[in-house]
C-alpha cells in the first residue's frame, strides 16, 4: 500500500490533498467533514481587507444618514465602529479548535502595514501556517510590472520578519515573468507557492446592460497551467509546490506530483462533487500509485519534470505548430465515443 505523505512549507502532510480557501470551510460542520474525508490540511477563507474597508465605509453611511436632517439626531450612534478583522479572527480561531489536521490561514491586505499587523493577528489564533493571497488588477497605465513585483517581495519579508509560523504565497500567473518572480520570492523566505489564483473576471449582462459576477468554478482543462510551471520549478527552488485550480480527480492529483508538485490545492471539485469526493481522489491516487509499484509520493515526484524528462522543450512550448505536424496523433487521442 502506498505511503501518501508529503511535506508542505515543513509541516508532514499525511497525503497530497489541501482544502483550498472557499466559503465551504467556513462552516464548521463542513471542516469536520473535509478531515473525515481524509483531507490532509485546510486553508481557511481569505481575509479581506478591502471588504473590510468596504464594510467600514458602508456602515458610516448608513449611521450618517439622517445627521444633517434633524440636530438632535447628530450623535445618535457616537461611539459605533467596525469591528474590522475581529469577527473574522474569531471564526479562524473556533475553526482551528474543530479539526486536528493543519489550519492555514489565508490573508489579502492592501498596504504594507496593515499585512504585516493582520498577520501577527492570525499567527496569535494558533494557525499552522498563513498563505499571502498575491495579485494584481492592472489599473494605471503609469505603474510598471517591476513596481508591483518589488512591493509585494517587500510585503513578503516585511511578513516574514514579523512571524515565526511558515508563510506561503498564492500567485496569480499574470507576470512578465512568473518563474523569475517565483525565484526570488523564494530567496525572500516564502515557504511554498499556490498555482494559481482562480480570479473572478467580469461580465455584462445583455438584458440590464450591466457588470455582473459569476461564481466560476475552475475546469480540469485549467490545471494545465499549474502542470507546467510545477515541471519547471522542481528542484530549482527549496520552496514547496502546490498545484492549485482544476483539481478534480486523483488522476490529476497524480500528474501534478509527476510533474513536480508537493501536492494539490482543491475547491470546484468539492462544489460539484461533495466533500466526499476527497476520499474518492485519494482512494483513485493510491490505487494508481500501487498499480505503478510506487510506495512513496518522492518517489513519483518530479518524475516528469523539465529536469529529468526526455522531451526537454516539453514545458518550454507555446505554440502547437509541432503538434499538428502530427495530424495523426491527434486524431488518435481525440476521437469521439
Amino acid at each position: 500500500m502506498a505511503n501518501l505523505k508529503t511535506s508542505y512549507m515543513g509541516i508532514t502532510l499525511k497525503n497530497p490533498v489541501i482544502v483550498g480557501a472557499c466559503n465551504l470551510v467556513t462552516d464548521i460542520n463542513n471542516l469536520k467533514k473535509m478531515e473525515e474525508a481524509g483531507a490532509a490540511a485546510i486553508i481557511y477563507k481569505s481575509l479581506f481587507e478591502e471588504q473590510i474597508q468596504l464594510e467600514d465605509i458602508e456602515m458610516h453611511e448608513q449611521l450618517s444618514e439622517y445627521t444633517d436632517r434633524h440636530a438632535e439626531m447628530a450623535t445618535l450612534f457616537p461611539n459605533i465602529k467596525h469591528a474590522g478583522p475581529t469577527e473574522y479572527l474569531m471564526n479562524l480561531e473556533k475553526a482551528k479548535k474543530s479539526v486536528s489536521i493543519p489550519l492555514i490561514a489565508s490573508l489579502n491586505a492592501i498596504y504594507k502595514d496593515t499585512w504585516v499587523e493582520y498577520a501577527k493577528k492570525i499567527q496569535d489564533i494558533g494557525v499552522d501556517g498563513i498563505e499571502l493571497n498575491f495579485y494584481n488588477v492592472p489599473a494605471d497605465p503609469d505603474v510598471s510590472g517591476a513596481s508591483i513585483e518589488d512591493q509585494q517581495i517587500d510585503i513578503l519579508k516585511s511578513v516574514k520578519k514579523e512571524l515565526k509560523i511558515p508563510v506561503s504565497v498564492k500567485l496569480s500567473p499574470f507576470y512578465s515573468n512568473t518563474l523569475n518572480l517565483i525565484a526570488r520570492m523564494d530567496k525572500a523566505g516564502a515557504g511554498a507557492f499556490v498555482l494559481f489564483n482562480h480570479l473572478f473576471q467580469p461580465d455584462i449582462d445583455l438584458n440590464s446592460l450591466e457588470h455582473h459576477f459569476q461564481f466560476s468554478l475552475s475546469s480540469r482543462d485549467e490545471n494545465k497551467l499549474a502542470l507546467r510551471y510545477a515541471g519547471l520549478l522542481y528542484n530549482n527552488i527549496k520552496a514547496s509546490i502546490i498545484a492549485n485550480s482544476g483539481i478534480y480527480t486523483g488522476s490529476d492529483v497524480a500528474k501534478m506530483i509527476i510533474a513536480g508538485a508537493n501536492g494539490v490545492q482543491v475547491v470546484s471539485t468539492l462544489y460539484k462533487n461533495d466533500i466526499d469526493v476527497i476520499s474518492t481522489i485519494l482512494v483513485d491516487l493510491e490505487y494508481w500509485m500501487d498499480s505503478k509499484g510506487f510506495k512513496t509520493i518522492e518517489e513519483l515526484r518530479g518524475l516528469q519534470s523539465r529536469e529529468k524528462t526526455k522531451d526537454q522543450f516539453a514545458y518550454r512550448r507555446g505554440q502547437y505548430i509541432d503538434i499538428l505536424m502530427r495530424s495523426d496523433d491527434i486524431f488518435k487521442y481525440n476521437t469521439l465515443p
